[in-house]
């Protein structure tokens, strides 16, 4: 049995379907269970990060884990509560989803958020597999809107560059972590075969849906703004400008073999990603 954290979510409900495709028993943790529809023979159970009896409960008979848990100021507590849960439960394997950068990006600290947790993984005896995925090609879903109305989309890390990796290609690196021992003890950066910008992304958008795209740059001090404005946690505004600053400054230009040596192909690009969800740019 392979509990799955965060089961609603881009990786989790995909990694959900990866393993029950392979007729792996799946059980997908959710906080709504009314919300999510599995495949069949997935069995779905109640579970919140905050309630420790359901975490038990959860994790009851389960031999690996997927933990996945959202950032925020609280993620460390929720890998923990997790981890302690399965450590009792008898689970034998986890694999966690981490940030590319987790300890080396000291002034953008979501790896902070994620460290605490990646420290807990190592120590607990447990066999284990870390993930560090760049930013995903799907944060360009966020432009779906603007590109609809035609208008140019908002870009906070002008000419940055960043190894944008398919969330398809984490979750299949993380069933081939939950499913065989090959990769138990590593921690995996897992990017794209590319180094983009948000200007080079809007260049290939525009070459999917037939259109010329535009970016035009948002000063990070109105970003903040903006946010703040929506309801947004301070402290995940401020770790967001951080990160933006971060990588207009090259800081996140990196890209890695790792998914081609776990899942034996190249990793997806970004062209592949838009044309595969085109249709939310239409």
């Amino acid at each position: 049995m392979i509990l799955v954290t965060g089961a609603t979510g881009t990786i989790g409900s995909e990694t959900v379907r990866l393993l029950a495709a392979m007729g792996e028993r799946v059980r997908a943790m959710t906080r709504d269970p009314a919300a999510i529809t599995p495949p069949p023979g997935v069995e779905v159970v109640r579970g919140d990060f905050g309630e420790p009896g359901s975490l038990a409960r959860a994790a009851d008979k389960a031999e690996s884990l997927f933990l996945l848990s959202a950032p925020g100021p609280r993620l460390a507590e929720h890998d923990e509560a997790m981890l302690a849960a399965a450590c009792a439960a008898g689970v034998g394997k986890v694999v966690k989803v981490s940030a590319i950068g987790t300890g080396q990006n000291t002034e953008v600290k979501v790896g902070d958020w994620h460290l605490p947790g990646e420290r807990a993984i190592r120590a607990s005896g447990l066999r284990w597999t870390i993930l560090r995925p760049s930013s995903f090609a799907s944060n360009a879903l966020r432009w779906a809107g603007q590109l609809r109305r035609g208008k140019p989309i908002p870009n906070t890390t002008g000419t940055g560059r960043q190894g944008l990796v398919d969330p398809r290609d984490v979750a299949e690196a993380a069933v081939r972590a939950l499913t065989s021992d090959d990769q138990a003890g590593s921690v995996l950066t897992l990017t794209g075969p590319e180094l983009l910008s948000v200007p080079d992304q809007a260049a290939i958008l525009g070459e999917v849906i037939g259109r010329r795209i535009t970016a035009t740059d948002v000063p990070l001090e109105v970003y903040k703004e903006r946010m703040l404005a929506a309801g947004v946690d301070p402290a995940f505004a401020e770790i967001a400008v951080n990160g933006s600053r971060m990588v207009a400054q090259g800081g996140n230009a990196i890209v890695t073999k790792d998914v081609e040596r776990v899942l034996g192909r190249p990793a997806r690009t970004f062209s592949t990603w838009a044309n595969d969800h085109r249709t939310a740019f239409a």
